[in-house]
């Protein structure tokens, strides 16, 4: 199992996780667009569309992930780090979630996806969001 942090960003997430890239002497393996999604996947904003859906920055061994939000008016700074658990499998996965999501809140439930695998969102009872 893994943990990387998975920060949000307000429609500068290239250029931040850029910046980290230099200053951490790094590389952005993964970066996907809003726009690069199948049709109707979820919705998506007119101005989100070249937003960034995903990025993954690793540097030294460590992993950072990240993305652009769709909904700038619910991003709060220092509310933007989410945790995000890489489990072995897809009954750990699901485990993982189920415990974490005691009396807390799905955002998206643990179910397949169309980038592969599976993957569920929540804020766990203490305010924490996670995605496994």
């Amino acid at each position: 199992m893994k943990l990387h942090p998975y920060l949000t960003f307000n429609g500068n997430c290239e250029a931040a996780m850029n910046f980290y890239k230099d200053v951490l002497d790094g590389e952005i393996t993964i970066m996907s667009r809003f726009d690069e999604a199948p049709p109707g996947e979820f919705p998506i904003p007119d101005f989100a569309k070249k937003l960034i859906m995903h990025l993954t920055l690793e540097f030294r061994g460590c992993t950072i992930m990240a993305s652009d939000t769709t909904e700038p008016e619910n991003l709060k700074t220092g509310s933007n780090v989410t945790l995000s658990i890489n489990a072995d499998d897809a009954e750990e996965g699901v485990a993982i979630f189920n415990s974490l999501l005691d009396g807390g809140q799905a955002i998206m439930p643990f179910q397949e996806v169309f980038w592969g695998g599976q993957f569920g969102m929540l804020v766990d009872q203490f305010g924490v969001q996670w995605m496994v």
